[in-house]
């Protein structure tokens, strides 16, 4: 067996709901903070380049730093709630991303380079810019403290100035050099409602020069940009309105004048100020140039569009982002220089609040925003009509990923999180290289969404924070679509349901939970847009319509927010808490459910029918929560593990005509090998042995099962560890085997870890447990690929090969999901080409390496455990 590699194949995730999270650079790459990490984009390529961890809270702020000959960015700045600020660069390194460049060109590998400690609080904006051979980055948090930092070649920033703001507080900053000179100025925009710039003097402090005045409430957003010789500063605030001033220099020097005297000439007030610069006084005037009125709701960001370096100048472009769920492109006149809105883009339906901020691409024909659910929305130019229509963009959960599964088939990927949705996630093969993307919602939630469990390729179960279970089934124009995205057969997708049956889609009532099936006979279909037909009270608060569209791409955000809902068939009820694990059998007919549970009573596993929805059975047996449940590939075995740190297995009944379970085996608190939670467990593919996971960092294989499960006569054999305990240095949250054997007859695992990391395992039932030699470590993710908070769930493709991709030679290829609190998706391509493999006992550098990525994620352990 070869070393087995693992490459990222796809990160589904989202940006985090702050102002100033995500930033286009000019190289073309787009960087936003989702939960602990920045990532990467290219939207080009639609897919996630790279991942930075480095920070141990919620990212804040991403600002990349521009050149001013407006090349490819080699600087990243981050703030987070971690109260630090973290300067990223470029290198040639080798490493996981360095692999992928030769197919992906703009994928370019950043490393930490310099840490900014002294903040006390969330950091919640930062900027940057290179003044010299140094960086110089501004950054404002919640502790009411601006602070100015000098980053170069050491590890640590020098701070070198610090304003105290008493009670209030700074909501955006934006740094320039002052025309013909290179001296910092920065604009401050908070919650007073004004706008302070501050200049950096010859002692490299903040000094305030000037305070803007005119917004009516708290500034949210302000941005420099440079035109010829003058520098505009635009200012958004909650007051709806955003306003720009233009800063230029006076001609002349010494004494600060008191303004033009020209009677003859109405221009506009101008405050001004003066700064020591070569031995010289300059002086500066600002002045206002002129207020934009279009937005219905808090504008909280504006953004210029990027222009390069040199003389020639690009006309003036300004995109501004809005809670009234739109974004406005703002140009001037160019013979008279009145600003008008050129562009209005936006969000129709859905019921989500709007927009946090907008970026506009280095071409100006791309402008995209994020919304306060972390959805990104992408616009993009026409060439030749020159309109603006939604494009296909990254997409992904808001919050805490609980599970997640694979259709048994292996085509698409069901995830249900915290943030009380269910997503679907396939390949998009209709391009040169397929891309993984989400192409439907089929469930949105009041509660959050704990678990899952699929029965058959086109339904499943939920269950979330009630006692309610829901059953879903797929509509007719989701297999459509699904069949035109990733080039299947829609026959072939049909094979095994009655189409007839088939409702065409799904809506929600008004105030309701359940997803209501909509018939191509329901008026809803017909129901134009714009027509208000009121019939009673009720009729006042409209459901979300249902409109069917025939997709050949990935939906954009409206749609899957509105059209790509499933149909609720069934609820079921029986347990008296919340729900927290479920699990159905291969074949579709049997379901299990467990609810959280502190005594015996409660803790109860039901058993229900497919077919008829029938509670078939309760399965008394553990004190406390079970966590995870498991049927064995023929369906005959039943594995629990549980909070109370003992596992049970449940035998099935040959002879009863329905599905019935009685317990065959069980550990104590006194035989059970684990001391603390059992959090996970998986069979092997050959239903003879089964895995557990524990809180205890150990991971061992139990068995051997009875081969003959269908007689019932014969006694219960003993089921004992058949493994050496399997220490991975940290809580084993997840763990699962692999549905292929290895060419050896040995097993693959792979484990998930609380600090994000995922281990790759091989397992020989012939090796020597007493030496732990049955134990071989294949691979693992590297701090780049793991996730920053524990991994949930992992489940590896049922099928071998790449999805969406065909092979040559499918075998080669394994794909594994995973599912973390860190609010992603990620896929993995497992590839088993290359160099020997280590034995657990002898690799010392390993468990060197183990500890290094502990240390880096010791403080992300502190999240509260499901």
């Amino acid at each position: 067996m070869a070393t087995l590699r693992l490459e990222t194949c796809h990160v589904a995730c989202s940006a985090n709901r702050t102002p100033n999270v995500v930033s286009w650079g000019r190289g073309g790459s787009l960087a936003f903070g989702t939960c602990h990490s920045v990532a990467l984009y290219d939207p080009q390529e639609r897919r996630v380049l790279s991942m930075l961890n480095g920070h141990t809270a919620r990212v804040n702020a991403v600002q990349w730093v521009y050149k001013e000959d407006g090349g490819a960015e080699t600087h990243l700045v981050s703030g987070g709630s971690d109260s630090r600020i973290l300067l990223w660069a470029a290198q040639n390194g080798e490493g996981n991303l360095c692999r992928q460049r030769a197919q992906f060109p703009s994928c370019v590998q950043f490393i930490q380079s310099v840490e900014c400690k002294g903040h006390t609080g969330a950091v919640c904006t930062v900027d940057a810019l290179y003044v010299g051979t140094s960086i110089l980055v501004a950054s404002a948090a919640a502790d009411s403290s601006v602070r100015l930092w000098r980053c170069g070649d050491t590890k640590e920033a020098e701070c070198l100035h610090s304003l105290t703001l008493g009670n209030g507080f700074v909501m955006d900053v934006s740094l320039a050099l002052l025309p013909g000179t290179r001296v910092p100025v920065l604009a401050c925009g908070g919650d007073d409602s004004w706008v302070h710039l501050y200049v950096q003097s010859r002692e490299e402090k903040l000094q305030r020069v000037l305070t803007l005045q005119g917004h009516e409430d708290w500034v949210r957003g302000v941005a420099w940009t440079a035109i010829g010789s003058e520098l505009l500063l635009a200012s958004c605030s909650q007051d709806c309105l955003i306003r720009v001033w233009r800063l230029r220099a006076k001609p002349g020097s010494g004494a600060r004048p008191e303004g033009d005297r020209d009677d003859a000439v109405i221009r506009m007030k101008e405050d001004v100020f003066g700064v020591e610069w070569q031995e010289e006084d300059r002086v500066f005037a600002v002045a206002l140039e002129t207020v934009l009125a279009g937005h219905e709701n808090w504008v909280y960001g504006v953004h210029w569009q990027p222009h390069g370096g040199g003389e020639k100048q690009e006309p003036l472009s300004l995109l501004s982002a809005s809670m009234d769920r739109t974004m406005i492109i703002w140009k001037p006149d160019q013979e008279s220089g009145v600003w008008t809105e050129q562009v209005r883009v936006g969000e129709v339906g859905g019921n989500t609040l709007g927009f946090y901020g907008g970026q506009m691409s280095p071409d100006g024909c791309m402008i995209l925003a994020h919304a306060f659910h972390g959805a990104l929305h992408l616009w993009s130019k026409d060439a030749d009509s020159g309109e603006w229509r939604p494009d296909v963009v990254l997409s992904g959960h808001f919050d805490a990923v609980q599970d997640l599964i694979w259709d048994p088939e292996g085509q698409f990927v069901l995830s249900v999180s915290s943030d009380q949705t269910a997503r679907l996630f396939t390949p998009w093969s209709g391009r040169p290289r397929p891309s993984w993307h989400e192409i439907a919602r089929p469930q949105i939630h009041g509660y959050d969404v704990q678990c899952l469990a699929v029965l058959g390729r086109f339904r499943f179960v939920s269950g979330a924070d009630e006692k309610v279970l829901r059953v879903f089934q797929a509509p007719r124009n989701f297999v459509d679509n699904l069949a035109n995205i990733s080039g299947t057969s829609r026959e072939e997708l049909l094979a095994s349901d009655d189409c007839a049956r088939l409702p065409e889609g799904a809506s929600t009532p008004a105030l309701g939970l359940s997803n209501k099936a909509v018939f191509q006979a329901d008026p809803v279909l017909s129901f134009k847009d714009g027509e208000e037909k009121f019939s009673g009270a009720s009729d006042r608060y409209q459901e979300s319509n249902f409109h069917p569209i025939n997709m050949s791409e990935p939906p954009p955000e409206d749609h899957l927010l509105q059209n790509t809902l499933w149909p609720e068939v069934q609820k079921l009820y029986g347990h008296g808490f919340e729900m927290f694990c479920l699990a159905s059998d291969r074949g579709g007919t049997v379901v299990a459910s467990a609810c959280k549970a502190s005594k015996a009573e409660h803790a109860s596993v039901l058993l229900w029918s497919a077919s008829t929805w029938r509670q078939l059975q309760a399965l008394p047996c553990h004190a406390l929560t079970v966590t995870q449940m498991a049927f064995s590939p023929d369906a005959a075995m039943l594995l629990l593990v549980s909070r109370d740190r003992t596992w049970s297995l449940w035998r099935r009944q040959q002879a009863h005509p329905e599905p019935q379970y009685d317990l065959y085996a069980r550990t104590t608190k006194d035989t059970s090998v684990h001391s603390r939670i059992l959090w996970s467990c998986d069979w092997s593919p050959d239903g003879t042995y089964f895995v557990t996971s524990s809180r205890d960092k150990k991971v061992l294989v139990w068995g051997p099962c009875p081969k003959d499960r269908r007689d019932d006569s014969v006694a219960p054999a003993e089921v004992k560890p058949c493994s050496s305990i399997l220490d991975v240095g940290d809580s084993a949250t997840a763990v699962t085997f692999c549905p292929q054997l290895c060419s050896d007859n040995s097993y693959l695992l792979a484990v998930g870890l609380e600090c994000g990391r995922i281990i790759v395992f091989g397992w020989r039932p012939d090796g020597d447990p007493a030496g732990g030699q049955d134990w071989i470590r294949y691979g693992e993710t590297d701090p780049s690929q793991s996730h920053t908070l524990a991994v949930k769930r992992l489940c590896w493709s049922p099928r071998p090969g790449r999805a969406g991709v065909p092979e040559k030679s499918t075998s080669a290829w394994l794909q594994l999901a995973s599912a973390g609190a860190d609010h992603a998706v990620k896929i993995f391509d497992v590839n088993a080409k290359a160099c020997s493999p280590i034995p657990c006992s002898q690799s010392t550098e390993l468990k060197k390496s183990e500890a290094e990525f502990a240390t880096l994620h010791i403080k992300n352990q502190g999240h509260s455990q499901r």
